[in-house]
């Protein structure tokens, strides 16, 4: 059951006036932040509006737009039954903030993110490829990445 919070957006916009943009979504709230106050607006969330689970962290390939890539995060607060959805824009070769620390469940979903389209988690406690070998070459998930993979000799 999903009830969602209809005041969230309210509240997070006067405690953050100018790092947040609401997005046109139909299932749940979704704001757009910007990557230097990602940290902040996640910590508010979890601290303070009881955001207690990270369920999932997405990449989009926005290619050839720049930023290139795009986050999103799906939050639970499980007392309202509330979801909330964060994006942030990144660049390609710009490192984003782990969120990890605040939820550790986001650990494998930023090493899958790392992993298939090459996005840097800064502080993340063991950022290494979840699914494909050390040695392979490039990101698969990329809208540039060869449709013939790699050679196989």
């Amino acid at each position: 059951m999903n009830q969602n919070d209809p005041e969230i957006v309210e509240r997070l916009q006067s405690q953050f006036p100018d790092a947040l943009e609401p997005v046109a979504a139909i299932d749940q709230p979704t704001l757009q932040v910007g990557l230097s106050d990602l940290l902040r607006v996640m910590a508010f969330l979890r601290d303070e509006q009881k955001y207690k689970m990270c369920l999932d962290v997405l990449v989009v390939d926005y290619l050839p737009t720049h930023p290139r890539f795009e986050l999103v995060y799906h939050l639970y607060e499980p007392w309202k039954h509330a979801r909330i959805r964060i994006k942030t824009r990144v660049a390609i070769n710009q490192s984003v903030p782990s969120v990890t620390a605040l939820w550790p469940g986001a650990n494998w979903p930023e090493r899958e993110a790392y992993d298939l389209f090459g996005i840097v988690f800064e502080g993340h406690p063991d950022l290494r490829r979840i699914y494909l070998p050390d040695d392979w070459d490039g990101h698969p998930l990329r809208k540039d990445y060869p449709m013939t993979g790699t050679r196989i000799d």
